[in-house]
């Protein structure tokens, strides 16, 4: 019995550390691949602007800036959207409609990117663009706004459906605590977000890292532009789209080697938000 269950330790063991072994893996490979742009601009990767692959300048800076602009507008979009969605359906929803909207939901997040680049060029792109028709913007369409919207719309079913299961595991006795100290049915609903917010940070965060990698549909509707800016119309471009755009037109070893370097600084920056996250919810859970 002690040999079986050793050996069950054991097996999972591997398959835990092969995990580890898989990140450390990536990385070190997209470290060795990038080696030539590395070297070549060192730091200054990261703070330039400059992307002409003909003339050899290569700088990231637009396409940090684009993801993570797009990815937090989205966040800020998605997360009241995705949260009213998850207490609607665990909390006030009657009982014949729960079966079909937790189906809708997942249903969502299960559409392929593509066919939200798709939709987003049909349907978002021309809204956007009357939008800016009527504030009196340049009527471009594509764009940081455009981006963002359909990364908040490809965001909501992944945040909404982990927040659902997390306020699903909220003990009965805590709403009939709050109810039982005269709570309305929306502080009670308050109460139990409150007991569960480590899990909805989690949710959140979720959601955020799906964001951040989004390639296709973003790509598609961003317009690609490699430029810095805070217009939410102009077009702008992130680490995602133009490795999808520009990973087969590289024509040198230095051009493959800086757009491995983007993928290599999506890599650390996707780390370093799941790393700030955990300590975001370890920190949440101690106080």
């Amino acid at each position: 019995m002690r040999s079986t269950d050793l050996g069950f330790r054991v097996g999972i063991g591997v398959f835990a550390a092969a995990l580890l072994l898989i990140v450390v893996a990536i990385g070190v490979s997209l470290a060795n691949d990038s080696s030539l742009s590395l070297q070549r601009f060192g730091l200054n990767f990261w703070r330039t602007s400059d992307w002409n692959p003909v003339a050899g300048e290569f700088g990231a800076l637009p396409f940090i800036w684009g993801t993570l602009y797009s990815s937090v507008l989205a966040l800020l979009i998605a997360t009241p959207v995705a949260l009213g969605i998850a207490v609607f359906i665990s909390e006030l929803c009657p009982s014949m409609l729960r079966a079909p909207l937790i189906f809708l939901t997942e249903l969502l997040a299960a559409i392929p990117s593509i066919v939200y680049g798709l939709w987003g060029i049909f349907v978002l792109v021309p809204a956007v663009r009357k939008f800016e028709l009527m504030i009196g913007a340049a009527p471009l369409g594509v764009g940081m706004l455009a981006g963002a919207l359909i990364l908040a719309v490809m965001v909501v079913p992944f945040t909404s459906a982990v927040a659902r299961e997390v306020l699903k595991t909220v003990p009965m006795t805590q709403r009939e605590a709050a109810y039982a100290l005269g709570a309305t049915r929306f502080e009670a609903i308050r109460a139990a977000m409150f007991y569960a917010r480590t899990g909805i940070i989690g949710a959140v965060m979720l959601g955020f890292g799906r964001a951040l990698g989004e390639t296709m549909a973003v790509t598609m509707v961003i317009g690609n532009n490699p430029q810095v800016s805070l217009s939410l119309f102009a077009p702008q471009y992130t680490m995602a789209a133009v490795l999808a755009n520009e990973f087969t037109e590289a024509a040198n070893a230095l051009y493959l080697s800086a757009l491995i370097e983007i993928g290599l600084v999506l890599f650390i920056i996707t780390l370093a938000v799941n790393v700030l996250s955990r300590g975001l919810i370890w920190s949440m859970a101690r106080s």
